[in-house]
């Protein structure tokens, strides 16, 4: 029951839109998948609202770093994947959530902003590293990306990652309409009619690609080490 976190201090970074594909994409595969909704936004609780109920799918809500050690404890006997969509900003649910995790994904666009705030993190997991002797895998995935155009920009935080020994994954997410439009529609990418929805089929081998490194990555059983082992109060000192 590994628990994957999405967690990048900037805002904006894409963190939202895939944790809901690569956790709509685990469920349709027959996975059971829990989300926990901790950003204030709420966009994924708004979206499971338009949804409705799914049978591989439970979300919860009112996530803060008083809850949520109790809230995983509470669900993970039910669920194979536990999906932390957290908010922007240095704060101590970002520590908790870090030491609670089995891999953080720090989503990252090609852009300046979004690369400092992912660092933000990374620069965490190396002090939890460095000081603590606690590795906690992580890995970078790059959010809508231009499918025809690779920015300069993108290309220095490609560069400035790859200095850093960073790992990132190969399948980034392709900036598509589909994704945007799951919150204004509820559903998935699958629910969707691809005559009114530009390059559906493009969205749904990205979003297969996507989740298939993922499982690769993060298998839905692992075994954790003593090395890897961590505290939530560790981490948080680290932060």
């Amino acid at each position: 029951m590994p628990i994957i976190t999405f967690a990048n201090t900037k805002g904006g970074a894409g963190k939202t839109t895939v944790a809901l594909v690569l956790a709509t994409e685990l469920a349709r595969r027959g996975l059971r998948v829990a989300l926990l909704d901790a950003d204030p936004q709420q966009w994924m609780s708004r979206w499971h609202r338009l949804s409705g109920a799914s049978a591989n799918f439970d979300i919860v809500v009112d996530v803060s770093d008083d809850t949520i050690e109790k809230q995983i404890k509470d669900i993970k006997k039910r669920t194979d994947y536990i999906i932390v969509d957290l908010p922007g900003g240095l704060n101590p649910l970002l520590a908790k959530a870090i030491g609670l995790s089995d891999h953080i994904m720090v989503p990252v666009q090609g852009c300046a902003m979004d690369a400092v705030g992912g660092a933000q993190v990374l620069e965490i997991l190396k002090q939890l590293a460095a000081q603590c002797d606690i590795r906690i895998p992580h890995s970078v995935v790059l959010t809508r990306i231009n499918s025809i155009i690779t920015t300069r920009s993108l290309l220095t935080v490609k560069m400035l990652l790859a200095e850093q020994q960073v790992h990132v994954l190969d399948t980034p997410l392709i900036e598509r309409a589909a994704y945007r439009d799951m919150f204004n529609t509820g559903g998935t990418i699958y629910s969707m009619d691809p005559t009114r929805v530009s390059n559906l089929d493009k969205a749904q081998v990205n979003a297969q690609m996507f989740a298939d490194e993922i499982l690769r990555l993060v298998p839905a059983k692992i075994a954790r080490t003593k090395a890897t082992k961590k505290s939530p109060a560790t981490a948080k000192r680290a932060a």
